[in-house]
């Protein structure tokens, strides 16, 4: 599904199934703690810490999911079109980086 379809999807979920959306206060403060729980998977999966009984069952996958939909519910709630700001993005970054990364010596 494309970006757009996607902030289409998860729109028509809330009202469906999620009677409105948290308020975008709310929506930060889940997303920090969806990103934190992302960072808990890769520092026990590529990290040096160890899994804890209670992490086991948890799948990366779906924690970026989890990342990714409120994401979006808080782009869907600013009216931030993020087709668009992606592609901005990449412009941006095209612009600014198209040289530094191959004349970074620490990666080549």
């Amino acid at each position: 599904m494309s970006i757009a379809e996607a902030q289409e999807k998860v729109d028509q979920w809330i009202r469906s199934h999620g009677v409105r959306y948290f308020n975008e206060l709310t929506n930060m403060a889940i997303l920090t703690e969806e990103v934190g729980e992302v960072a808990r998977i890769m520092a026990r999966k590529y990290g040096e810490q160890s899994f804890k009984e209670s992490d086991k069952d948890k799948e990366l996958a779906d924690e970026m999911a989890d990342v990714l939909w409120v994401l979006i519910c808080l782009a869907n709630q600013t009216g931030v079109d993020l087709t668009k700001a992606l592609e901005n993005n990449f412009e941006k970054k095209t612009i600014r980086d198209k040289d530094r990364h191959k004349n970074n010596e620490k990666l080549g």
